[in-house]
């Protein structure tokens, strides 16, 4: 079993930028995928990016292409996810997950099967 740790949440003023990450504990990140994602109260909780750690591929949902990215470090067992141009709407609580490498990348939460304890983050207008 894995365990993710999420940090880096806080306050930022629109436009400003924040970098979330995750680091796994228990079993590498290697031959899995890990995603972000992320919730407001009330609603579902909402694909933001993926990155597949053999090769590095990354995928990202519409809202926030070209604006967020995501990557990892190996030597750290951690995956990243640097935010910029944050916007009021990109105000959630962000978590980490993983799923194993089963030929193709979900974004669907249930597909998840690890996941971070989450971390707020707030951008006012």
């Amino acid at each position: 079993q894995v365990q993710l740790v999420e940090s880096g949440g806080g306050l930022v003023q629109a436009g400003g930028s924040l970098r979330l990450s995750c680091t796994a504990s228990g079993r590498p990140f290697s031959s899995h995928v890990t995603g972000w994602f992320r919730q407001t109260p009330g609603k579902e909780r909402l694909f933001v990016a993926a990155i597949k750690w053999i090769g590095g591929f990354t995928y990202y949902a519409d809202s926030v292409k070209g604006r967020f990215t995501v990557s990892r470090d190996n030597a750290k067992n951690t995956v990243y996810l640097q935010m910029n141009s944050l916007k009021p709407e990109d105000t959630a609580i962000y978590y980490c997950a993983t799923h194993p490498w089963q030929g193709a990348v979900y974004t669907s939460a249930p597909k998840f099967d690890s996941w971070g304890q989450g971390t707020q983050v707030t951008v006012s207008s």
